[in-house]
């Protein structure tokens, strides 16, 4: 629509191959399982491997049925059983009560478990105590990455946000490090690699001794630079409202591996329908990245040129509406039925929005970002809470309100706490737990005299003695920041005139002018500057945790070649459509192309569910 992009951006590398890839294997470990086989998924995994490999695919290589795993007795009257499932070991005590209760009726099975993406040791050691271990053949599907679109790349592992960052578990990193060398080994040599948080650190570490491990081939690269960045360096971001197209739908509609499903409300019948949401959708394509304030206006023009086209065929003599049948007509068709179901989900996400006070709620999260009328957001929030319009938004409020504000005051935080377990039960009480340990939701220490402390080691000491001192402060602590790191960044854009949302000027834009996304704008500067240099103070409001290292394999970092001006950039934790939008814009500014590979794709409602503990 209003952007053009620039005319020297490069060509994204093509990641089908991904997919052939990873398809190509599991074709090969299926027929490791000669013979007709009942095949067992995991939940999980369905949607991303119907994207790789359909039913009839996995038809012609000899599975007869396939099942959801659902953790309770089978029915299946196979003699060879094949388990699809991530390395869990709820799932796998499960195959090992299938395979006892079996072995118990004296009925023989083979049994096949693929782990993907690999297997851990602990399921392995579940297979021994249960006495199965000789009864099972096991095997790894290494399927890491899942190209959603042609600059979206997944590994769909949405547990990873909570299971590292919550529950300090690092079983993850490694896949995250092997995700990382696939792309290198398809796609490189990268010539900079750039990132900050812990987790991207230990990532960056495990690749590297991958790299180290394997063998260096020589090769033209396709990608220049990567940037590795934590989800817990920025949570304003995901915890911000979308007002971008993308983000809307899947804040409303939820977006799962690429594909949305429309209900009645949509479809206008009482049917739903499942859409796949990508480049190839040509009207989505065109309003993906736009502000929903846009939207009405683009489609509203799109019908206007649809009816054009189709009135072009009136005067047509037969030789012309032959040509016009068979080149255009169906093209035509296909696009009308996508616009008017885009039509349908906007006008579906206006009424929702308005039902929801969604004005106020922009309004609220502005004052939030701005640091203006917090006694007022705070008086929002409790009223939210008291209505008990929603369990997530009312604790999205929260943590932005202690995020924005560097933690609550003891009597607020105590207050607020009280009156939303009244509301929604003493259940919570882990939930808030949670969201404490992560500094999502804290109460401000009297006297802050820890931070002081903090800077004091930070500024006095260099060595290493003092980075972990500096750690354990900030572990303490686990402060935002965000007041400070706003300013030195220019965060919120300063400005009395209007922004206009049809012409974007800055990145801001995707949060209608109120705030550009420190994820983004750390990626930014740090292309900019080439590295880390003159952003001390940010990195020490952020923890630190940077680093920035040429690539070692005689990748020349200022050829300027195609492959320079593409960026993969890689969320651990989770990314939002939003930022992806901000990454797009950014690249068509600056004249780059960003690859976003991410462990799932997030939003405000995923991070918040991720973190609840409700089930006592």
């Amino acid at each position: 629509m209003a952007h053009g992009a620039r005319r020297d951006s490069p060509e994204l590398p093509d990641f089908s191959l991904l997919k052939r890839l990873a398809r190509d294997q599991l074709i090969y470990l299926l027929e490791q399982l000669p013979g007709k086989k009942d095949l067992f998924i995991e939940a999980d995994l369905m949607s991303p491997l119907d994207r790789i490999a359909n039913v009839s695919t996995l038809k012609q290589h000899e599975v007869d049925k396939l099942y959801k795993v659902e953790y309770k007795p089978i029915v299946s009257t196979s003699d060879q059983l094949c388990f699809l499932i991530r390395p869990r070991i709820q799932t796998v005590k499960w195959i090992c009560d299938v395979a006892n209760a079996d072995k118990a009726a004296g009925r023989l099975r083979r049994y096949k478990i693929i782990f993907t993406p690999q297997k851990f040791y602990a399921c392995e050691a579940v297979l021994e105590e249960q006495g199965i271990f000789g009864d099972v053949t096991t095997d790894e599907w290494s399927f890491y990455l899942l190209p959603l679109d042609d600059d979206i790349i997944s590994l769909e592992l949405p547990e990873f946000f909570r299971v590292n960052f919550l529950a300090g578990d690092q079983r993850w990193v490694r896949t995250a490090g092997s995700a990382l060398h696939l792309l290198h080994s398809l796609y490189g040599p990268f010539s900079k690699v750039y990132g900050i948080g812990r987790c991207s650190k230990m990532a960056y570490e495990s690749w590297r001794e991958q790299v180290e491990e394997g063998e260096q081939t020589a090769r033209h690269a396709e990608i220049g630079k990567v940037f590795l960045i934590d989800r817990d360096v920025d949570y304003v971001t995901p915890l911000c409202s979308q007002v971008v197209y993308e983000g809307l739908v899947d804040d409303i509609f939820r977006i799962k591996c690429g594909c949305v499903e429309f209900g009645p409300d949509v479809t206008s019948s009482d049917k739903s329908i499942k859409v796949m949401l990508n480049s190839q959708d040509r009207v989505f394509n065109e309003i993906r990245n736009e502000h929903f304030s846009n939207v009405f206006g683009f489609l509203s023009q799109k019908a206007r040129n649809l009816q054009t086209a189709y009135d072009k065929r009136r005067g047509m003599d037969i030789k012309q509406m032959k040509t016009f049948v068979s080149e255009e007509l169906k093209g035509l068709k296909q696009e009308h039925r996508l616009l008017s179901l885009h039509i349908s989900a906007s006008e579906s996400i206006m009424k929702k929005k308005t039902k929801q006070d969604f004005q106020e709620f922009l309004k609220t999260e502005h004052s939030l970002l701005e640091g203006f009328e917090i006694r007022e957001c705070i008086s929002f929030i409790e009223e939210h809470i008291n209505r008990q319009v929603s369990m997530i938004e009312s604790l999205r409020l929260l943590c932005l309100l202690s995020i924005t504000e560097n933690g609550l005051l003891p009597k607020d935080y105590r207050s607020l706490k009280a009156q939303y377990l009244q509301s929604y039960g003493v259940d919570h009480l882990l939930t808030f737990t949670n969201l404490r340990q992560l500094g999502l939701l804290v109460e401000q220490q009297p006297g802050e005299t820890l931070t002081v402390m903090e800077s004091k080691v930070g500024k006095l000491v260099n060595d290493k003695t003092a980075g972990k001192l500096t750690d354990a402060f900030s572990s303490l602590a686990k402060k935002s920041n965000f007041r400070a790191l706003s300013r030195r960044l220019n965060l919120v854009p300063k400005t009395d005139e209007e922004y206009d949302l049809r012409v974007p000027r800055d990145m801001a834009y995707i949060f209608s002018g109120a705030y550009v996304p420190l994820s983004c704008k750390l990626i930014e500067q740090v292309l900019e500057r080439d590295g880390w240099t003159g952003l001390e103070e940010v990195t020490r409001l952020l923890n630190g945790h940077e680093f920035a290292v040429t690539g070692s394999n005689g990748a020349d970092s200022r050829a300027k070649s195609d492959a320079q001006r593409i960026i993969l950039v890689m969320f651990l934790g989770g990314c939002t459509f939003s930022e992806i939008s901000a990454l797009r814009f950014l690249g068509r500014e600056k004249g780059y192309k960003f690859i976003v590979v991410t462990t799932a794709i997030t939003n405000s409602s995923r991070l918040i569910e991720s973190l609840l503990d409700n089930h006592v």
